[in-house]
């Protein structure tokens, strides 16, 4: 382990969810872009273990009650970076962990994460804002389902979301009752509530807000064109989407994203890194949900409007740190 002047910066990464893999690129992006200003450490967690990556690679258990690496035993945090997509690292729970330790996170606080996870929660809270979401309803896997009740007040098509749940893992377009039932057991095996939304037909846009030198910025909105039925995981990381950044827009439906994007952002009072999506069509713009964990590997949208901003990763990653120690 390095001895110097340098904070001592635990890249978190793994979790234990269907996003795992992803938070591992998004972690190494973090640590290959930091490593040269921080003492920066791999920690891989998952629900097995916990784990130090060392410099040779090998694993190094941490114990989860104390965050002590056992061979290390005199290694003290400065700060932990936050790049777990999903559960725990974007639900609140290792907000509540590092908060109870006394050691500073990067991004949203505990309940900032938990309500912006839970797509339920998040849609009815930005809904009795202001902010036009559609038409949906939720169920709880523990009760029937009511088919009419569904057909009545969302229709067809329309879409089935495992309520906590990201990348679209959990997610199912429907066309139509036959299909539902199906859908929802794929979805109540991601989680017990399940959101059903209305179908919006209309251009996607996703809108990435960062808190950057004290300032909350709005990045280049990205304009998301897919092959698929809808922006699904495929879609997302297996080139099966266009992602136009700077999207293709007239200046006042720029202005109008923008705003509501920064507005969302204040509203859900969070911190460092955020995407949020939306439907626009002729009736408005719908908002559809909001990341405080974005994905920052390659294949990830936020990369690609930072770089259309001209913030560079490095100076990004260095402040949100330095705001989270401060």
């Amino acid at each position: 382990m390095n001895e110097n002047n340098l904070k001592n910066i635990g890249i978190i990464m793994g979790g234990y969810s269907h996003e795992y893999e992803i938070s591992i690129k998004s972690g190494m992006v973090v640590y290959k872009t930091l490593k040269e200003h921080y003492n920066c450490y791999r920690i891989l967690i998952n629900e097995r273990s916990w784990s130090l990556i060392d410099e040779k690679d090998d694993l190094n258990k941490i114990d989860a009650e104390s965050f002590q690496v056992i061979n290390y035993p005199n290694l003290i945090f400065d700060c932990i970076f936050n790049a777990i997509h999903g559960t725990p690292g974007e639900d609140g729970k290792i907000q509540k962990y590092f908060t109870s330790k006394k050691i500073p996170i990067t991004g949203s606080d505990s309940l900032q994460s938990e309500l912006t996870f839970d797509k339920v929660k998040c849609l009815n809270f930005l809904s009795s804002k202001g902010i036009k979401v559609a038409p949906s309803l939720s169920l709880l896997k523990k009760n029937k389902v009511d088919f009419n009740e569904i057909e009545r007040k969302v229709g067809f098509p329309c879409f089935v979301k495992a309520s906590n749940s990201g990348s679209s893992f959990g997610v199912y377009k429907v066309f139509n009752r036959d299909e539902m039932t199906s859908c929802l057991d794929l979805a109540f095996e991601v989680d017990d509530k399940v959101l059903v939304e209305s179908y919006i037909d209309g251009r996607e846009f996703s809108i990435g807000v960062i808190c950057f030198n004290g300032e909350n910025k709005v990045l280049p909105i990205t304009e998301i064109i897919t092959s698929n039925d809808f922006f699904d995981y495929e879609a997302k990381y297996e080139g099966k989407a266009k992602e136009i950044t700077p999207a293709k827009i007239s200046i006042e439906l720029e202005s109008r994203l923008k705003l509501l994007s920064k507005d969302i952002y204040n509203l859900l009072d969070l911190k460092g890194l955020s995407r949020s999506e939306f439907i626009v069509n002729s009736n408005g713009i719908y908002f559809l949900e909001t990341n405080t964990v974005p994905g920052l590997s390659s294949e990830s949208i936020l990369p690609q409007q930072l770089k259309c901003a001209h913030i560079d990763l490095k100076d990004l990653f260095i402040n949100i740190i330095e705001e989270a120690i401060n």
